[in-house]
């Protein structure tokens, strides 16, 4: 069987008898021949925009480490996609092991980076419960979903995003969750003990604090919501791991690995 050949396709795949016939350029329709297929479920909502410390943002630093496990997969003849959400899912790129797909996905990452200069003006909030359900009805074959996310939501929406990382395993994919944060400031609020104004980057809101009046309260809690993620995951199977963009990603890059290993 055949269908029309569409730009970015292999010219290897171009079938020259139907060509000498028809003048018109098709390709062979064929299984393609992967071992895995990898989807990248990345967070692109304002929050993802931050940094304070980091030289790059929480977003910037998601899309260098996906584009490195992308290369990794693509390497190893997996499949690889992409999957962009903030308040619903705004790209779905399917999985496909062609070095041209690798390279429109790294375009589709370029076009990502852009969006950094409109950050401030463009508030997008996060709906990552919606987007990890509606991935796990639309996904048709058996993957491997790597999450890419800061985790910000509000607190009375946790249990949803648990409930949605349990609706990927049932749904028989495996799933890889990376927590990306700036660490010094969004899990130690390891600023200067002078008055600041701290902006929500998602709506806008603001608020005056004193960190070293709250620190021991903030960092608290957001150990317990790191807890509560931990055990949530240690019970559906799912490999948690947290990302911090001041750091190399060689270990993160690691735990790919040995989940990919496992996975056979």
């Amino acid at each position: 069987e055949h269908r029309p050949y569409n730009p970015g396709d292999e010219i290897k795949h171009i079938d020259w008898k139907v060509y000498a016939k028809t003048e018109r350029l098709y390709v062979k329709k064929y299984e393609e021949e992967t071992n895995l297929r990898c989807y990248v479920l990345l967070d692109t909502s304002s929050s993802m925009f931050y940094k304070y410390f980091s030289p790059w943002s929480k977003l910037r630093y998601a899309i260098h480490f996906g584009s490195s496990l992308m290369y990794l997969m693509n390497r190893q003849r997996d499949a690889c996609g992409l999957i962009t959400f903030d308040e619903g899912i705004n790209n779905f790129i399917p999985a496909k092991s062609s070095y041209s797909h690798l390279r429109m996905l790294f375009a589709e990452f370029e076009n990502l980076l852009e969006q950094e200069k409109n950050a401030d003006s463009n508030k997008r909030k996060t709906a990552t419960a919606q987007a990890m359900h509606e991935v796990a009805e639309r996904l048709n074959h058996r993957s491997l979903v790597v999450v890419l996310t800061d985790l910000f939501e509000n607190v009375e929406k946790h249990d949803q995003l648990i409930s949605a990382l349990k609706h990927l395993r049932h749904s028989k994919h495996e799933v890889l969750l990376f927590n990306v944060l700036e660490e010094k400031s969004e899990r130690d609020l390891d600023f200067s003990d002078r008055r600041l104004i701290m902006q929500d980057m998602e709506t806008g809101s603001q608020m005056e604090v004193v960190p070293s009046q709250i620190r021991e309260d903030y960092q608290k809690k957001v150990k317990e919501l790191t807890h509560k993620f931990k055990m949530a995951c240690s019970e559906f199977q799912i490999d948690f791991e947290q990302l911090d963009t001041q750091s190399e990603f060689d270990m993160a890059l690691l735990a790919y690995l040995n989940k990919r290993k496992r996975l056979g």
